[in-house]
């Protein structure tokens, strides 16, 4: 093993948990870390250097009436269960105290996948989460039935064939993390054989 690894880092990641969103409270990043955040989270696997990326900041006041504006949009459906589903995330997005959206741009390339542009965003939404947390920030990455619906989607400021890679709820935690069951490493690792 290479003696220069940053052992620091290596226990983050072993040890790497979201913050829940519900229990994220101020200070959120000010408008310098902010910055900060989007700058490192666009340093990612970029082939063909497409940036197809790019991130809206949604402001804690701007979010209430847009947070008005989903709920008018999710009431129009029939189904009640439906509707309660809908509200606890609508809480949980009005309440975090900063949200900034990972919309993954991706388009038609003579070399590049969509799908690779895509799976480019996903990074940059794990990069912002890991660098909200360098700086001493809880965190959480969400989607949402918002983050799917045409409708919501133009109201988030999403214009056509965008789609969310996620919601980085960021805030200040405010409870302890707890893990969750991990896979067993011979159920996710395999090595190739050229028998086959």
């Amino acid at each position: 093993m290479n003696s220069d690894f940053n052992n620091d880092l290596l226990d983050y990641l072993k040890s790497r948990r979201s913050d829940l969103a519900m229990t994220l409270v101020e200070p959120a990043p000010t408008a310098d870390e902010v910055a900060q955040l989007i700058t490192l989270a666009a340093r990612v696997p970029d082939h063909g250097k497409l940036s197809p990326w790019r991130f809206i900041e949604y402001p804690h006041a701007a979010r209430q009436k847009l947070c008005d504006n989903l709920k008018a949009l999710s009431d129009k459906d029939a189904d009640e269960t439906r509707i309660e589903s809908r509200e606890k995330e609508i809480s949980r997005f009005k309440s975090a105290p900063m949200v900034i959206g990972v919309v993954s741009c991706a388009a038609e390339h003579p070399k590049i996948p969509q799908w690779e542009q895509a799976l480019s965003a996903g990074a940059a939404t794990m990069q912002m989460l890991i660098a909200a947390n360098a700086m001493g920030f809880g965190a959480q990455w969400l989607t949402g039935w918002y983050t799917r619906d045409s409708n919501a989607l133009a109201l988030l400021g999403i214009t056509g064939g965008e789609q969310v890679a996620g919601m980085v709820h960021i805030g200040t935690p405010t409870a302890e993390k707890t893990d969750r069951t991990r896979p067993e490493l011979s159920d996710i690792h395999s090595i190739y054989s050229s028998s086959r």
